[in-house]
This record gives structure tokens, sequence and C-alpha cells, in this order.
């Protein structure tokens, strides 16, 4: 049994999970004065900071800037500085949740962001998309700068301490793990979600705060890539889209979700910056059989242009339908194009009818791909759902039902567009949480 604990061996503040928000939660915690100790059950922080944007790590997005200067590294000429809208443009991509994020973004926003990793010596670059990562591509300096931070901030960090129970104490809370208890006046949760499990996110947080009376928004895979049903999808594996619409329709073909991005194509099937934002809808569906894909593969063209251009092309000579289809649409794509359309590939140029020129039209303009279902939590950048919202106050981070329990990052029920927004969140209400818990334990609040 563990014998209680004095006073002189209570711990300020424990911040559980040492992913994006728990850095950041411990850091400043313990910058603000605060007695810090950050609990991670893997044998380092951050690793899945390290495989984030294919190990680039993109760490904000610059359409939440108040201005483009504020960043040091390079901006891609194709970014619209006119894009910049602030705290706002971040809330939007978390759709009718993103409310919650204004006092965490008014506390630490874009600008905050670039300019605390710029100062720590990690310059970053704006590509045209408006995500930000460092001018590296190396996301191991983005971690390396985080853990600095935390060294020079007098936290005290423990890795192999995977946290298995948070009891509620007349001093605070006893955090049990494995082989120790350990006292804490308050406790910020940052466990993560169920992306990328390997990462060690496994959903702990989720049932810590269950434990403690929380309700759980249903959790399903986000930003992930989908399976489709037609079998030559996969023998396009390889090519992409730079520019496309890929949109999700239920059976009575009303539009769930859609995204302009690029899309790429897979030996599983689909996946890309328009894919993953559009998957949350198809995750979150009991039945994404029920559900079909639709992409734009020429979303700059209307489709009378696209039959008058057809119609042109047709008229040149004895090419194969394939060869006359726009030459923006790769050959291979445009080789299963033409039968997908109920077309045959020995057709000529000359022989088409208006009818099959219009159901290629159909086809280029909105392509139909039966969806199988998701890639799940293995592939999943973020996870949709977590501790309900209602029950965390935004201004403060802390439980509306347990006093002393704050939480931020990935274990809340936010989950944004790729871009970037995610790790912003983090950042955001790791920062609120740590200054808010520091501040109460200081005034006797703990």
């Amino acid at each position: 049994m563990t014998q209680p604990h004095t006073m002189s061996d209570v711990h300020d503040l424990a911040v559980l999970g040492a992913g994006a928000a728990g850095l950041m939660a411990a850091t400043r915690a313990s910058e603000c004065g605060a007695r810090v100790v950050l609990l991670e059950k893997n044998r380092r922080a951050g690793v899945k900071i390290l495989i984030s944007g294919g190990t680039r790590c993109n760490v904000t997005n610059a359409r939440g800037l108040r201005r483009i200067e504020s960043v040091g590294g390079p901006v891609a000429p194709a970014f619209d500085a006119g894009l910049c809208r602030g705290a706002r443009a971040i809330q939007q991509a978390f759709g009718e949740n993103g409310a919650f994020l204004g006092p965490a973004l008014r506390k630490f926003d874009v600008d905050a962001t670039v300019r605390l990793f710029e100062e720590a010596g990690v310059r970053l670059k704006v590509e045209s998309n408006g995500k930000v990562f460092p001018a590296s591509d190396r996301a191991v300096d983005v971690l390396e700068a985080l853990v600095r931070r935390l060294e020079r901030s007098g936290a005290e960090f423990r890795p192999h301490s995977a946290v298995k129970e948070i009891q509620p104490t007349s001093e605070g809370f006893l955090i049990r793990t494995a082989d120790a208890a350990i006292a804490a006046r308050r406790v910020i949760l940052t466990v993560g979600g169920l992306s990328y499990p390997g990462c060690g996110t496994t959903g702990d947080g989720f049932e810590l705060a269950r434990r403690l009376g929380h309700s759980i928004v249903e959790t399903r895979p986000a930003l992930v890539p989908l399976r489709v049903e037609p079998g030559w999808v996969a023998d396009l594996k390889g090519i992409t889209l730079a520019d496309a619409v890929a949109s999700v329709h239920d059976r009575d073909g009303e539009s769930l979700q859609s995204r302009r991005e690029a899309v790429l194509f897979a030996h599983f099937g689909l996946t890309g910056p328009a894919i993953l934002d559009v998957s949350r809808a198809v995750a979150r569906s009991d039945d994404p059989r029920r559900l079909s894909l639709r992409l734009d593969l020429l979303p700059g063209d209307s489709r009378e242009d696209l039959d008058r251009a057809l119609q042109g092309e047709s008229r040149r000579g004895r090419r194969p339908i394939a060869a006359i289809l726009p030459d923006t649409v790769p050959r291979r794509l445009a080789e299963c194009i033409v039968p997908a359309a109920g077309v045959s590939l020995a057709r000529m140029g000359p022989d088409l009818s208006r009818d099959e020129r219009h159901r290629l039209v159909d086809a280029l303009k909105g392509l139909p791909l039966p969806i199988v279902g998701t890639l799940g939590f293995e592939k999943a950048e973020v996870t949709s759902g977590g501790v309900a919202l209602k029950e965390v106050d935004p201004r403060t981070m802390e439980s509306r039902i347990v006093p002393g329990l704050h939480f931020a990052g990935e274990v809340l029920d936010l989950d944004g567009l790729i871009g970037g927004y995610n790790f912003q969140a983090a950042w955001s209400t790791g920062y609120l949480a740590g200054e808010i818990a520091a501040g109460l334990v200081g005034k006797g609040l703990g």
C-alpha cells in the first residue's frame, strides 16, 4: 500500500503525456514558477512529432498568421498572404468545435508559435498551401527545440511512466504508474488519442477521463486514407493529381464534405490532403459502404468547356478516346476513366457519340468511387472524438467536473483539417493549460 504523502512530497503540477500539448504545458507551467513533473509512457518525448508530416512536422498554418512578416524563413511565391486571417482561420478548420479554441488562441496564436520556434533556432518556411514546416524539413529539429526548452524550464521529465490511475485526494491527486505514486496539486491530461497507436497513443487518456466522470464523444479515425472499391485504382498507385476536388456523398447524393487539394492514388485506395480532409465524414459513418466518393479531376474547367474541348479533339483525326482527354489527366488514369464512363477504349475520336461524350464529362467532373472504409487508427493522423468539450472550461482548460484537472491536445473532442491546424490546437491548449494551472497553484488554489 502506498504511504500517504506529506505536502513537501507534492508536485505543484503533473502533466501526463509528453506529446506536443504535454511538452508545451509542462514547459509553460514550469516557466511560470510551478514545480512540474512530466510523465511519459515511452522512453522519449514527442514520438508522434517525429513521424508527423512525413517526418517534416507541419507545425502550424500560415493562414492563422496576423502578418506574414513574422515568418523569418522563405514563403512560397504561390502563397497568398491575403489569406492570413488570424485565429478565425484556425478555428474554422475545426468546424463547429472551433469556437472552443478562442481563448487558447488569444493566449498563444500562430504568430506566437512561429516566434517560439524561430527564437529556439528552428527556421521556418511557408509552402504554397499555407503549411509551415522547419526549413530543414526535419521534424527532429522541432522536437529537439521543444526538449531543450523543457530542460531549461526546470520541469522534471520521467519516461517509462505510463499512468494507470488518477485518484483525487484532499491535497489534489495521486497519480499511479506501474512502479510509483506521484502526488500533485493539479493535473493536466495530455495523453493524446488513438491515432498512430505504434507511438503509444492507445486511448489511455480517454479511459482515465472516463473513470473521473467525464463523457467521451465516440472516437473515430480522422485524417485517414480511404479504401475504395474499383480494382483499377490500385493499378494507378503513385499517380498524383495536384488539384482535384474530393467529395463524400450519401445514398441520396447529398454532399457531406468536400475539399479541393491534391489526391494521391495508392495500392490500398486513395490518400493525399483532399482525401484526408473528407475522411472524417467516412470515419463517422456507421456504414461507410453506404457512401461514395466523387473526384472532380478538373475543378478549374466547367462541364460546358470540357464538352466543347472533347468535341474539338474528337474531330482531330482517328485517335483513341483516352488520347483526346485533357493532357492534365495522366494517361494511365485516362485509360481507366474511359471504360468507367461506359465507353470502349477501342472507340476512336470521330466515332464518339454525344451521349458518350457527356458520360466522359460526367466522369471527369465527378468520377464515382464506392467507399469500402478507412485504413483505421493505424494510419490516421488524428482522432475524431474525445473528452466532451461542454465538460471543459475553454478559458482555463479545467474540467467542469473535477476541480484541479485540466486537459489539452488530442484527448479533447477537437480535430481539424490537415495542414498544421491540429498541431496549433495542441500548442495553444497546452500553453493555456500550463499557464493557468501554474497560476492557480501559485494563488493557493491547488
